[in-house]
């Protein structure tokens, strides 16, 4: 037997955390930076006495709301292409709970970040504690129960030599890419305090090797035939193509094949947007080029991707009834989905080895590959340059003009920008040409509103030395943006971009489109008289708002408002906050594309049941699996 030393289970978790480390490569990489929470009494004399020892190298970052916690600690994960991770602590129930979104966020995009919610007192002699749910049919069942859910792992230690085997399983999952995402770990107030005798082999350093995964002999032969017998065959570039570091692989490979490719949000900037052979964002939120493109197609390669709703168009974009599915992707779940052949390996690999056996072939493709280039270049260029529409009390901005401006003329080519929700992202997959690796930092599997701001703030930790620039709309910002308070205490400059348009005008222009007349989405006060919410607008100040957090706040109305903001926020020290005032209704179209949803077949007004009618038509076109 080895050597013990007794620490209580809260000590040993912390000890535990700070030796871990991942290889990939041939590189060895520190895994755990820190720990974002909020102490409340069943974390801050447990787990938080350990991180008030200082016997560790973890920072903690006091956040302000747990959700928030966990999308810094999302963003930091990702911008760090999954190599480094925060553990996010909280105390029991409203604490824990706040958490649950964040981590069905981490889940949903495959990005590991490790969830401590406290629990209730696993001996159960003071029931019920402060903040605790009693189930009268389950005692067993907590508030942490909730993210069992959302969690690729998780567990409840309710014995203090549990968290041996517990944690062991969490970094598996933590650290294995097609498994990854929240990892969930409940630890009782009571337990954190009990003491154990721990063995020291247990604490160790403890280094987890991420493998590429081989493709077989077999996967290439099918995978070569399949691409032979394609005359237009298309990738989609998915976020598993960054993560696997195989952008030269997939340029060389298109290039050699003449094969165009397209972006999800997750995959898009890890190939540069004047790639002759990138046809920008693909489906829902995708470009002219790339649909038209898809609908062509008789192969597509699912590179990396998770095949999405919006990047299939719901399953109805790929309209060739010749077109098949080559999934790539280390992730069997994915790589099986739409019927597809799978080929379960690293993407980076598979390129690789595909190419020498691809010799000879050359796809149909042609000048249809610029012809679609060039004519979705010169839309981008039209919307970079719209006119600024008329608003009240002088010019507003349009949405596609600003996002022009700042990628052309006032952000730095390295800036990383981030987003996730509203109608940003649809646009910015569309418009937001990429000149940088790693600088384009979208959460959209999940569209959580109120990741922007935190998931910067976690962007900027990894990342010190790049300007960090969140995108976010009114509804957005509003939704959650407390870590701009972190940022300040923390002296983290980071620059939040708000365009404000008064409302959630995505979901107004969804409802619109489907029959439905503007009803509760445009930020208007109640109407005395009608007694519905179409009075006049309510007009917010955000710059306003920034500055009573400490930020810098600025304003901007015009394009050469918008300048000297941008001018002044990249010189400034700290945080920094813009308010941009658009106007409603200026983000980009559908560019030929379709999704579907629920749309009321029986409604007293015959625009929505045309709409149903419509959906119907069209959802007929779409494949059924």
């Amino acid at each position: 037997m080895g050597k013990k030393i007794r620490l209580t289970t809260g000590q040993a978790a912390l000890r535990f955390l700070d030796n871990q480390y991942v290889e990939s490569d041939g590189e060895e990489i520190k895994f755990v930076h820190g720990v974002f929470g909020i102490f409340g009494h069943g974390v801050v004399v447990g787990f938080g006495e350990a991180l008030a020892g200082g016997k560790d190298s973890l920072r903690f970052y006091q956040a302000k709301n747990e959700q928030g916690a966990g999308h810094a600690a999302m963003g930091f994960a990702k911008q760090n292409n999954r190599k480094k991770i925060m553990a996010v602590c909280s105390s029991i129930g409203p604490g824990a709970l706040n958490m649950v979104t964040a981590a069905g966020t981490a889940t949903a995009n495959h990005i590991p970040v490790l969830f401590l919610p406290s629990d209730v007192f696993a001996s159960r002699q003071p029931d019920p504690v402060l903040q605790q749910i009693e189930i009268p049919s389950d005692y067993t069942n907590t508030a942490s129960d909730a993210f069992r859910a959302v969690s690729r792992y998780w567990d409840r230690v309710q014995r203090p030599e549990q968290l041996m085997t517990s944690f062991i399983n969490a970094f598996r999952v933590l650290s294995d890419p097609s498994e990854t995402g929240a990892v969930t770990v409940s630890l009782p107030q009571d337990v954190q305090g009990e003491a154990y005798d721990y063995p020291e082999e247990f604490l160790a350093k403890r280094v987890h090797h991420i493998e590429r995964r081989v493709p077989s002999k077999g996967q290439l032969e099918r995978a070569a035939a399949m691409i032979r017998a394609a005359k237009k065959p298309l990738v989609i570039l998915g976020g598993g193509v960054r993560y696997s570091g195989a952008g030269d692989a997939l340029e060389k490979f298109c290039a050699a094949f003449h094969v165009p490719f397209a972006e999800t949000q997750g995959g898009k900037g890890t190939v540069f947007w004047d790639n002759p052979f990138n046809l920008s964002g693909i489906g829902s939120t995708g470009s002219l080029a790339a649909n038209r493109a898809a609908r062509e197609a008789d192969l597509v390669i699912a590179a990396g991707t998770r095949l999405g709703d919006f990047t299939t168009c719901s399953k109805w974009l790929f309209q060739n009834p010749e077109c098949r599915i080559l999934g790539i992707n280390v992730s069997p779940f994915d790589a099986y989905k739409m019927n597809g052949e799978p080929l379960t390996a690293d993407v980076k690999l598979t390129l690789e080895a595909l190419i020498p056996l691809l010799s000879g072939y050359r796809s149909s493709w042609g000048a249809r590959v610029g012809e679609v280039r060039d004519e979705w270049k010169a839309e981008v260029d039209s919307l970079y340059s719209a006119d600024v529409p008329p608003g009240p009390g002088g010019s507003l901005l349009s949405q596609v003009r600003v996002l022009g401006d700042l990628n052309e003329k006032l952000l730095p080519k390295d800036a990383v920008v981030v987003s996730g929700s509203g109608s940003v992202p649809s646009d910015m997959q569309r418009v937001w040409r990429v000149r940088t690796p790693g600088t384009y930092h979208m959460e959209y599997a999940f569209s959580c509103m109120g990741y922007e701001v935190a998931a910067a703030l976690g962007v900027k930790i990894a990342f010190p030395e790049k300007e960090v620039i969140a995108i976010v709309g009114d509804g957005a910002y509003t939704m959650l943006h407390t870590e701009l308070l972190t940022a300040v205490q923390e002296g983290i400059k980071i620059i939040v971009i708000v365009l404000d348009n008064s409302g959630f005008h995505c979901i107004d222009n969804l409802q619109h489109s489907q029959g439905i007349g503007h009803f509760g989405n445009e930020w208007r006060k109640r109407d005395e008289k009608t007694g519905l919410l179409e009075g006049d607008p309510v007009r917010v100040d955000y710059a306003k708002n920034g500055e009573s957090w400490g930020a810098l706040g600025l304003c901007a109305r015009t394009p050469e408002e918008l300048a000297e903001a941008v001018k002044k926020a990249l010189a400034a020290k700290g945080p920094v906050v813009i308010d941009v005032k658009t106007a409603a209704k200026t983000m980009t179209h559908g560019y030929e594309s379709w999704w579907r949803v629920g749309t009321a077949e029986v409604s007293a007004n015959p625009e929505v049941e045309k709409a149903a009618r419509d959906m119907a038509l069209e959802a007929a076109k779409a494949r059924q699996f």
